[in-house]
């Protein structure tokens, strides 16, 4: 297993389509019943005015600034471009819309009514590179908060000092839309009303956040390479109710409409094995908890339903402990990496040694023919081209995969595939572009999926991938840059060793102040991934955030996963299953249920229910579930701080969890 590299990851670039605005309680997006035809185009002067759902939006075609009237008033949709986009020449209808071009400039730009929303579209035709920095959002003097689907999702007052301070990491940094956003959009609240913006060409945009006096905006910068293959850049305009999930409910309507939005009920249907995801605990092995007796203790404890990984060294899991697992109810699966290539006789990882000369033919070549440097600059990137080249005669990846599940295992773990760092290859022998990469991805994680029949799970899922896993091990936690800093400090941290307990996973740690505010201050969460994806995949936080490794968040965490209906992620050994074992079957004998009724049901709706944002309420399907968690101090209408009430379809008393009553 492996860190994310921050300065690797800030250059990746991995989700795909979907752009906000603000938003208010309900994940219902304004347009989403809009099946009516489109009212007629009308343009005026260099104005363009195309009809949304719940208004009607102007473009200026020299600008690129777009407003909107509402019965509300005029909201601002963006701002004038920050660069000029060009001179624009005479505007022409289509057939559902308007077209015109910048001829100094080389862009077309097509914009028209789809499903309520406003549908732009920019072309390169040019030979050159050029970049357009648009839409320019957050300015107008009504925007209250930022939506953004960093892991999970948070919800930011534009002027919250915390934010716009150097502490926050946010203001002044940018953000690839294709691997650091878990959803590709972003959106605001202002008053009543919402701005959501999708972004389905991600791959080459970047998100530009802003502090300006006192203030988060935003800006999308996309970058036209004909080598790249990025000529082309769509955003999607919506008016929505203000609600801060209502991006996120915009998303899986586009989703849904270009069908693109997976099922676990259908996942479930294919490989029966996913079922035993519902109601699961997922956790990483070590030592003795890997043995068949460490699994029988396990499930002696009145754990029922769990996930168990093992990592890729010389003491998998065995044949028995496995059948073991099986016979526990439990799923139990490898980590795998097919990311990298070293050199056989001086490898430091078995995932990163291939047979032949995968290692170094194989590698990612970059501009200069040089190779792309692997995970902290430990051999190269594999090329996922070459690899699918190679796959019909060789079968490198199939032949990896069945040494791997020889012993049973019925799950897998593909480190880093949905994770969305893609690379442009620029080897003669296997080129290839980042669409070209994350295709390849898809194709070889839906090989495991479908034809291999695994629980298929991966890294920090980007959503582009919500169809072909059944789960994920990152997306839940909204990363802070100040993580990583964290975690090279082995000494406060904890390191690789003892082998059978490593104290990077055992080791309890504490969070510098700044960084578990960004990351688990409850009043910013808000469950973007969820509302979109929940009854897609299963989403959980990164797997070396244990449980147990963070002590001051862990009622928190806990909250936060029942009222998301979402696992709690766990580390295990043969020592500590005797310390946390009673704490670790109290929380997954409550979540059990609950899970198992509402995990491939759609989060229909999130609401806070106090001033201060520390009382939220989900509802799941349709009433099959309501969890209402109280993250402050005082009770709220009975149900005390630190507390959480679900209360399934039937239940005529909510079912209650007070973690700190369980915690150790």
């Amino acid at each position: 297993m492996h860190f994310n590299n921050p300065s690797r990851t800030a250059r990746a670039a991995a989700v795909a389509l979907a752009v906000t605005i603000p938003c208010v309680t309900l994940a219902t997006p304004v347009h989403a019943a809009d099946r009516k035809p489109a009212q007629a185009v009308r343009v005026h002067d260099r104005l363009v005015d195309i009809p949304l759902k719940g208004g009607t939006a102007t473009v200026d075609t020299t600008t690129l600034r777009v407003s909107a009237r509402t019965a509300r008033g005029t909201v601002e949709l963006s701002a004038p471009a920050a660069n000029a986009p060009g001179t624009p020449g005479a505007v022409t209808t289509t057939a559902d819309g308007v077209r015109w071009t910048y001829g100094d400039t080389g862009l077309t730009v097509t914009a028209r009514a789809d499903r309520g929303r406003l549908l732009v579209s920019v072309r390169s035709t040019g030979t050159a590179d050029r970049t357009l920095k648009w839409p320019v959002t957050g300015t107008g003097s009504t925007a209250s908060a930022l939506q953004l689907p960093r892991g999970e999702g948070l919800s930011i007052p534009v002027a919250d000092a915390f934010w716009n301070g150097p502490d926050a990491g946010l203001a002044g940094s940018d953000i690839a839309m294709d691997s650091q956003l878990s959803l590709p959009l972003w959106g605001y609240s202002a008053g009543g009303v919402g701005v959501s913006y999708l972004v389905p060409t991600d791959i080459g945009t970047t998100l530009k956040v802003t502090s300006e006096q006192g203030r988060l905006r935003t800006t999308a910068v996309h970058a036209f390479s004909r080598a790249e293959d990025t000529t082309e850049y769509t955003v999607a305009l919506s008016l929505t109710d203000g609600s801060p999930v209502a991006p996120a409910a915009d998303y899986r309507a586009w989703l849904r409409e270009h069908g693109q939005l997976g099922s676990l009920k259908r996942k479930i249907q294919a490989v029966p094995a996913n079922e035993k995801l519902l109601g699961a605990f997922h956790a990483y092995t070590w030592g003795g908890a890997r043995t068949a007796e460490g699994v029988r203790k396990l499930r002696a404890l009145g754990v029922d339903r769990m996930w168990l990984g093992y990592d890729a060294d010389d003491q998998p899991m065995t044949p028995d402990a496995v059948k073991a697992a099986k016979e526990a109810g439990y799923l139990v699966g490898p980590y795998d990496s097919f990311a990298n290539g070293q050199d056989p006789q001086k490898s430091d990882a078995p995932t990163s040694v291939w047979p032949d000369k995968v290692y170094p033919d194989f590698c990612v070549e970059r501009a200069d023919g040089s190779p792309e440097p692997g995970f902290h600059d430990r051999g190269c990137y594999l090329s996922t081209e070459a690899f699918e080249k190679a796959e019909p005669t060789r079968h490198y990846l199939a032949d990896r995969t069945r040494k791997m599940t020889a012993n049973g295992a019925d799950s897998y773990f593909l480190d880093v595939d949905a994770a969305g760092e893609l690379f442009r290859d620029h080897s003669a022998a296997h080129p290839m572009t980042k669409a070209q990469d994350r295709a390849n991805r898809l194709a070889r994680m839906k090989r495991l999926a479908d034809g291999d029949k695994l629980v298929l799970g991966s890294e920090s899922a980007g959503a582009w991938s919500n169809q072909v896993l059944a789960y994920d091990h990152g997306s839940g936690t909204p990363v802070h840059d100040g993580l990583w800093k964290a975690q090279r400090d082995k000494e406060k941290w904890g390191g690789y060793t003892p082998a059978k307990a490593p104290g990077v996973f055992f080791k309890p740690a504490e969070l510098p102040a700044p960084v578990a505010k960004a990351m688990y201050d409850p009043t910013y969460r808000v469950p973007l991934y969820e509302t979109a994806l929940h009854d897609s995949l299963v989403n959980a936080e990164r797997w070396e955030l244990s449980y147990d490794k963070l002590p001051r968040q862990k009622t928190d965490r806990a909250l936060l996963a029942m009222l998301y209906n979402t696992p709690l992620n766990f580390v295990i050994g043969g020592d500590s299953l005797e310390k946390q074992g009673s704490e670790l079957a109290a929380l997954q004998k409550y979540f059990s249920p609950l899970h198992r009724a509402a995990g491939t049901e759609a989060m229909t709706d999130f609401r806070t229910l106090t001033g201060d944002r520390t009382v939220q309420r989900t509802v799941f399907g349709d009433g099959t579930l309501t969890v209402t968690a109280n993250f402050g101090t005082k009770a709220y209408d009975g149900l005390p701080g630190g507390c959480v009430d679900a209360k399934l379809k039937g239940d005529k008393e909510p079912r209650r969890l007070c973690p700190s009553d369980v915690n150790r």
